[in-house]
């Protein structure tokens, strides 16, 4: 028996919006995906099952054949950094700003390291090393406003929707990374092997986009 198509989702916000374009599509789970201790359902179609990860570790999942397709937003591909993921639908949910913040009226030191206070590691090194900066990371997994303000860094790197959380926290906006929104990720590998039913799960999605985007 050939195994399930296997479709790996985030938790949180991003799952909560996902999953009215699954039943869109007429893709159902057999049980609710809230308020279990599961990680692995199956659905209404016996050739799909459903995984639920942080967000974080739905690339690693699908790069690596855990699944062999997901949603994740495109901050989180970026800090992943992968070339084995492809990315053929944008789903133009969950949009936000990748951003750099500092205290307002603050500058970066002229010379050394710039620390920054990120869980985007990999995309705050890049983007200061295209300024000719190195950087001395400090990986925070929240409260990433108030490194600034205590004195820990010199400035952050993170995800921006309103501004008002930074604004509440006396930073302002500054360097403008990325745009992301969640993005239907497939690996290059699941591509080719399960061809016959990714397809038309690409086709069904961009025609879903489409339909929420008419003028």
């Amino acid at each position: 028996m050939t195994e399930p198509l296997t479709f790996a989702l985030a938790k949180g916000r991003l799952l909560d919006e996902t999953l009215p374009i699954l039943s869109a599509l007429g893709i159902e789970p057999t049980e609710s995906l809230t308020g279990s201790r599961k990680l692995m359902f199956e659905t209404n179609h016996p050739e799909i099952r459903l995984l639920v990860l942080r967000a974080t570790d739905v690339p690693p999942y699908v790069e690596r054949g855990g699944a062999h397709l997901g949603i994740a937003g495109k901050d989180t591909l970026l800090e992943y950094g992968s070339d084995m993921l492809c990315e053929p639908v944008d789903l133009k949910l969950s949009a936000c700003r990748l951003m750099t913040a500092m205290r307002v009226g603050a500058t970066l030191p002229s010379t050394g390291r710039v620390r920054v206070a990120t869980k985007y590691v990999n995309v705050a090194r890049a983007h200061f090393a295209a300024q000719g900066r190195q950087i001395d990371p400090i990986k925070l997994y929240g409260a990433m406003e108030l490194a600034p303000v205590v004195g820990m860094s010199d400035v952050i790197v993170d995800v921006v929707d309103t501004g008002n959380t930074l604004r509440a926290n006396g930073l302002e906006p500054r360097d403008l990374i990325a745009h992301s929104t969640a993005r239907l990720v497939v690996s290059r590998v699941a591509m080719k092997t399960r061809h016959a039913l990714i397809q038309p799960l690409i086709e069904s999605l961009n025609a879903w986009v489409d339909k929420q985007h008419a003028a």
